[in-house]
């Protein structure tokens, strides 16, 4: 079975310096990545101040995002303020049996979480796929002990012969947290699995990014800053799976929609 996969940060759903709504962008890019399980970071569900805007859509984030497309959907709410609230969120066309949010918060200043869902797919009792959705802080010590945290949870509850998929905005662009989730847990990250298994075609299509002028970062799974990716913080990592292939969409229309460019990665199980 073929499954396609996506890892985005939203930046709440609004643009950076005005908060203008923005979240009829974000539900068109989701349509264009057309995914069977989306991974969202920074889903502002919650928020009073827009409650009354004209762009703003009716119900929660997740209800706007998920509506018609996605029948099964986690929240874990990270961040609380007075006008609202915001998390990490798991979109799915496939069974959510269960899901518990954890909060991996360092210090108080930044309020992070990881969602561990629980996926079903095929039919009957199907095959059951564990899904984990997270956002890594901006301090390397932060990321490293949560990042021991998610290694713990998973030698823990997840059963080593279960597929894993684990997603999200790890900030990780010193590569620590890379080492360790590949050395404890035996995953692999998709972006490295997809060149290793097609090596030719890796190079081929940055001949054509380079020869049409693009930015270099097109064909890489380069993700920030989406207006010209150049930092690898957006991850999936797998165990279980083979990886068919992974892409990061770019330019401007994917600039409108938020600061982060999505990654997206063709999987079989």
């Amino acid at each position: 079975m073929n499954i396609r996969v996506a890892t985005y940060n939203i930046h709440k759903g609004v643009t950076g310096i005005r908060g203008r709504p923005r979240i009829h962008d974000v539900r068109q890019a989701l349509q264009a990545i057309d995914a069977d399980i989306v991974f969202l970071q920074e889903v502002q569900d919650c928020n009073e101040r827009l409650a009354h805007h004209p762009d703003q859509p009716l119900g929660t984030q997740l209800e706007f995002l998920s509506f018609g497309a996605y029948a099964h959907r986690a929240y874990g709410m990270n961040a609380v303020y007075p006008h609202g609230h915001h998390g990490n969120a798991i979109l799915s066309r496939h069974r959510i049996v269960n899901f518990v949010n954890h909060d991996i918060s360092d210090h108080v200043l930044e309020k992070r979480g990881l969602l561990h869902a629980v996926m079903r797919v095929g039919r009957g009792q199907g095959t059951e796929v564990h899904l984990i959705c997270l956002h890594l802080g901006l301090i390397k010590r932060s990321r490293v002990r949560q990042a021991t945290f998610l290694a713990d949870l998973v030698q823990r509850e997840v059963p080593p012969d279960a597929p894993l998929i684990i997603a999200g905005d790890f900030n990780d662009w010193q590569q620590r947290v890379d080492g360790l989730l590949r050395a404890r847990l035996g995953v692999e990250e998709v972006a490295v699995a997809a060149r290793a298994a097609s090596p030719a075609k890796t190079v081929l299509n940055w001949l054509l990014t380079w020869r049409s002028g693009k930015h270099p970062s097109a064909g890489v799974s380069r993700t920030f800053p989406s207006f010209a990716p150049w930092l690898t913080l957006d991850r999936i990592y797998v165990r279980g799976f083979e990886v068919l292939d992974m892409h990061v969409p770019n330019g401007l229309a994917w600039a409108r929609c938020s600061d982060h460019a999505p990654l997206i990665a063709e999987l079989k199980l």
